[in-house]
């Protein structure tokens, strides 16, 4: 009998060579030979790896790295992937964050954690990627996929699912997760996080979760995994038709807006946008992820906007017909909790790369790289300009709020220093090319209003998760990625003491930083906060229980100036004018981590926005700081708009 099979087509299955490596060791040559372009610029993508080693990938992805690193100095080359050792998990990914907001997103770095606590504490670390859209791929250990030593340590036994691990929690907090069971899994797992993170919409934690057996497995792989593979960062155009919509709406505005985010920056759009300003006379006003999206001198920059913005840039946004948002999503804090833009008939325009933000506040929804729609509007738009009138009100607010910021910079010779007062020192004593880091407290809002924009990426403020502790780990990524800037971390005590663990990293690394540590015992942010909402500051402050046991005793010793010293960090206490500019002078000149250490009293605020931030108020209370706290809610509750009127009909 004949048989009736079909035939074999598979001509040259076995013909492709193959390399006998172990899954840890792929990953890492894999990962080397990844590149990103842009406008036709290739750069690689993986600038290293940060790691920190445990039983789950001590003897997977550590020795892959240590292999990586011995035969690469052998042939006088670079490592493939250079390895940083961290001192806390989360700080690790802040770190790697950090590094590719001032790379613009085109290089990344790769986190490895042991299983079990060490991979869990990278969660936070995850959340802020893919928060503020920024790629870094997360490779924590995971239990043993064969189970034989089942339970192992750190394991997550659960009576209802056998294949749930710890690890399964990094699933909402990343942009893509995939787990390689197998080494078979391995390379879609790796297409899969690269494709994530070189995409400008979806780029966020990338992370691929490999068992600690697995790591450890030997498998034959084909060469052609490991080839230089170039990942092109597209600049999507916008649609034409949308286009002359756009152009014909903000044509017919007398007050229109332009709100910056950080995809302004993302795209490389200063210069376009600057020139479109010049062009138009449409002034800007910035998020805190756009801050630089236009410097402090252009004539159309209004500042910071919304909920820590100037009274300049909010005063505007008031009386706005039309508002054009540029690569922002619109954070309660960029639109003061819907209450910032309060004209009846205002109108949106809004571009973006992400359709989901396009579409907030109803406007009209432009789909477009910020670059690419900024140069199309600027020739849709040609004779159009804003009336004299406006172009005399919008000069006006602004040498205003000028004056008002030069007033919180004033010092006076021998008197104790404020935080307005420090973060003026510190944006008149930098160089223009420095870079300002913060993250969490009440610093980020002060700098977003009053600090001084010179550099198109001279401001780093991480607010999308506002994260205690970034600061420190933050500015080391930022100093790798521009180790020709000198960089200031902002940081209070609260958030000093959440992380101050990576001085250890600056200092093993060589990492200049400069941390500008401001003691003002508390959580100063919160404190004002609960004052504004009628609980008294309750809970906030570093103090001893008094005599009728609450936290209201005398402030506790703690050294901060000592602790900093004790990790490493070259230390300098200021506490004048001078002493802090003599501070800054030794700091610059410096070639390691050098910590400023400054005592300033929390209850001198910056200028006042003339905004607000929708934080719920207790509705019924004994309290009369509360109940008249409420009073106030209600009364900005009856401003807040839903702001979704159709401006394309």
């Amino acid at each position: 009998m004949v048989s009736t099979a079909p035939k074999s087509t598979a001509k040259f299955a076995d013909t492709e060579p193959t390399v006998r490596l172990t899954v840890a060791q792929a990953t890492v040559r894999f990962l080397a030979n990844q590149y990103v372009e842009r406008d036709g610029e290739r750069t690689k993508f993986f600038a290293g790896c940060f790691g920190i080693f445990g039983h789950g990938n001590v003897a997977g992805l550590g020795q892959a790295l240590l292999q990586d690193e011995v035969e690469s100095l052998e042939a006088g080359r670079e490592p493939g992937l250079k390895y940083v050792l961290g001192r806390n998990e989360q700080a690790m990914v802040h770190s790697a964050v950090a590094y590719a907001r001032q790379k613009d997103r085109l290089q990344a770095w790769a986190v490895t954690a042991s299983v079990g606590p060490g991979s869990t504490n990278m969660l936070t670390g995850a959340a802020l990627a893919t928060i503020n859209r920024l790629p870094v791929l997360l490779l924590p250990a995971d239990t043993f996929a064969t189970r034989v030593s089942a339970p192992v340590l750190q394991e997550l036994e659960l009576p209802s699912s056998g294949d749930v691990t710890v690890n399964d929690a990094f699933k909402p907090l990343s942009r893509y997760f995939d787990r390689a069971w197998r080494p078979e899994q391995l390379p879609a797992a790796l297409l899969g996080a690269m494709r994530v993170l070189t995409d400008p919409v979806e780029t966020g934690a990338a992370t691929i979760a490999i068992p600690q057996d697995v790591q450890a497995e030997a498998h034959d792989w084909p060469e052609s995994l490991f080839a230089e593979r170039t990942w092109h960062v597209a600049r999507p155009l916008p649609e034409r038709s949308v286009l002359a919509r756009a152009a014909e709406i903000i044509r017919s505005a007398e007050k229109p807006l332009i709100v910056a985010g950080g995809g302004v920056i993302y795209s490389g759009a200063s210069d376009a946008l600057a020139a479109f300003c010049a062009q138009t006379g449409i002034p800007v006003g910035e998020s805190q992820a756009g801050k630089g999206a236009l410097l402090h001198e252009h004539e159309q920059s209004v500042g910071a906007i919304g909920s820590t913005g100037t009274t300049a840039a909010n005063a505007l946004a008031s009386e706005a017909d039309v508002v054009i948002g540029i690569g922002t999503r619109y954070s309660d804090f960029t639109s003061a909790s819907r209450t910032a833009f309060n004209n009846p008939d205002v109108r949106f325009v809004n571009i973006n790369v992400a359709s989901l933000d396009s579409v907030k506040q109803g406007g009209l929804s432009v789909v477009s790289d910020a670059r690419e729609a900024i140069e199309g509007l600027a020739q849709a738009l040609d004779g159009y300009s804003v009336g004299a009138e406006y172009r005399a009100r919008i000069a006006e607010l602004v040498a205003e709020w000028d004056d008002t910021v030069s007033a919180a910079y004033a010092t006076e010779d021998g008197v104790a220093l404020n935080q307005n007062q420090v973060i003026g020192l510190v944006n008149t004593l930098s160089d223009p090319h420095d870079i300002v880091v913060c993250a969490a407290g009440s610093m980020p809002g002060d700098l977003h209003k009053l600090w001084r924009m010179r550099d198109r990426k001279g401001y780093h403020v991480e607010y999308g998760f506002s994260c205690m502790g970034y600061e420190i780990a933050g500015g080391i990524g930022v100093r790798m990625a521009a180790p020709e800037r000198d960089v200031f971390v902002m940081v209070g005590d609260g958030s000093y003491l959440m992380m101050a663990t990576e001085i250890v990293t600056a200092v093993q690394e060589g990492v200049k930083v400069i941390p500008v540590l401001v003691q003002n015992h508390g959580f100063a942010s919160i404190g004002g906060l609960s004052e504004s909402v009628g609980s008294q500051r309750f809970g906030t402050a570093y103090r001893y229980r008094g005599e009728g046991g609450r936290l209201d005793g005398a402030t506790l010793p703690v050294d901060l100036a000592a602790n900093a010293a004790s990790l490493g960090a070259d230390v300098i206490k200021a506490g004048t004018a001078a002493e802090f500019a003599d501070a800054v002078k030794v700091a610059k000149a410096a070639d390691r981590i050098t910590v400023i250490y400054v005592e300033t009293d929390p209850r001198v605020y910056a200028p006042d926005s003339h905004s607000w931030w929708d934080v719920p108020v207790s509705q019924e209370s004994t309290l009369e700081s509360t109940q008249q706290a409420y009073q106030r809610y209600a009364e900005w509750k009856r401003v807040q708009r839903p702001l979704i009127k159709p401006t394309n009909g």
